[in-house]
């Protein structure tokens, strides 16, 4: 509960203090209901989890189904729309952007809701979606939608997400963190290499055309021995 408390602090720079983080957080509320609504799953008890589950949606507008495991110091900032899955796994310090989706890919049975690392950035409106691992320290851009097991420390973006920029799966600082604008952009990427290539091509095809042309300008003005030849032959010399 403290640790929760704690991360917000940390990350969102317009805490102005402990007890506006308690009163006015509704990421903070749904991690707590959760919390309690969680307990009750684990005792299999009916019906009731699933009700706090939906007060709980009624009150944050953050949708955490009672099963999803959650370790101590997750921050779900601004929260709305935020939905997350029975079997769901959020390790600490990570990091959810509203409109974030860790949900399932059909009818599957069993482990079907991502496992989200220690660290972990989610951007807002990223889908993450099946029974994949999303490792510690990953930034995943806003908007993604990932599929795929992403290995420690990788920034991912895109539709589908795609790893765009390696790391070393150890920095955890909160600058790197909430740096968002630092995203490689992988579209903006290709169409640079594609340009360049493209004005390769432009050159090598101009530098040709000069060599058609002076062909072409010898040609039209050949040597004498060729002008006599031609003369020979087409004239009255045979």
């Amino acid at each position: 509960m403290f640790e929760n408390i704690k991360i917000i602090k940390k990350f969102d720079p317009a805490a102005k203090s402990y007890l506006e983080i308690i009163l006015c957080y509704p990421g903070l509320h749904a991690l707590w209901l959760h919390k309690l609504a969680h307990l009750l799953y684990r005792l299999r008890l009916p019906i009731i989890p699933r009700l706090f589950n939906y007060f709980s949606r009624f009150l944050t507008g953050i949708d955490i189904h009672p099963g999803a495991k959650i370790a101590p110091g997750v921050f779900i900032d601004h929260g709305a729309g935020v939905v997350i899955g029975e079997t769901a796994i959020i390790g600490t310090g990570s990091l959810i952007f509203q409109g974030v989706t860790l949900g399932g890919t059909g009818k599957e049975t069993g482990k079907r809701h991502p496992t989200i690392g220690k660290n972990v950035v989610i951007g807002a409106g990223a889908k993450i979606l099946g029974n994949i691992t999303v490792e510690d320290h990953v930034r995943v851009g806003a908007g993604s939608v990932v599929m795929r097991n992403v290995p420690a420390g990788c920034t991912v973006v895109g539709i589908p997400g795609k790893v765009v920029k390696a790391g070393d799966g150890t920095s955890d600082s909160m600058e790197q963190m909430l740096d968002h604008n630092q995203m490689p952009d992988p579209i903006a990427k290709v169409f640079s290499v594609l340009l360049e290539k493209v004005e390769t091509q432009q050159q090598l095809i101009n530098k040709l055309y000069e060599k058609q042309q002076l062909l072409e300008k010898s040609n039209s003005n050949p040597p004498e021995d060729d002008l006599f030849l031609q003369e020979f032959i087409h004239g009255d010399g045979i």
